[in-house]
């Protein structure tokens, strides 16, 4: 009984994320991993994103296997924030979206719940995708504030790459 109710909520899971991936347009191919120049530009201006608003965070860059290429943390900036930006960086880049987009599901409930089921899912804003040349380099984790201001400083660090 339990077997088939894990079965039947992941493929769910996989129906769910199959409509949101048609709904959405076919996200776009993983191109080379990102490097080490690239990354420290992009958390240079995350980083001055979180200066300018008094944010104290931990930046995290991956490539597009989740695999940490360039990690930074501001002073004072709580200790749980470690792990939880390089799962949010993690998340984006292996299901090629925003951690948002789980947030968001998740939060309407019904089939979106079955998103929980998934291994590496976080569904806190703060995890961006980082594309060059309309391809998937890898990713970014923003965690310090609320989910809002992470996503903001994320992204502000995922555009000086654009």
């Amino acid at each position: 009984m339990r077997k088939t109710l894990l079965t039947s909520l992941a493929l769910c899971a996989a129906l769910v994320f199959a409509a949101d991936a048609r709904a959405q347009g076919a996200p776009p191919a993983y191109g080379e991993t990102i490097n080490l120049e690239q990354a420290k530009k992009a958390a240079d201006a995350a980083e001055a994103e979180m200066k300018k608003n008094n944010w104290t965070m931990a930046i995290s860059i991956v490539g597009p296997s989740g695999d940490l290429v360039y990690f930074r943390k501001l002073d004072n900036t709580q200790y749980g924030s470690i792990a939880i930006a390089h799962h949010k960086a993690k998340a984006a880049a292996i299901f090629k979206r925003p951690t948002k987009v789980f947030e968001d599901r998740i939060a309407a409930g019904g089939a979106g719940l079955t998103a929980l089921t998934l291994d590496g899912i976080i569904a806190s804003e703060g995890g961006v995708v980082i594309t060059v040349g309309g391809k998937i380099i890898g990713a970014m984790g923003c965690s310090g504030g609320t989910g809002q201001q992470d996503g903001v400083a994320c992204t502000a660090g995922a555009n000086a790459l654009k």
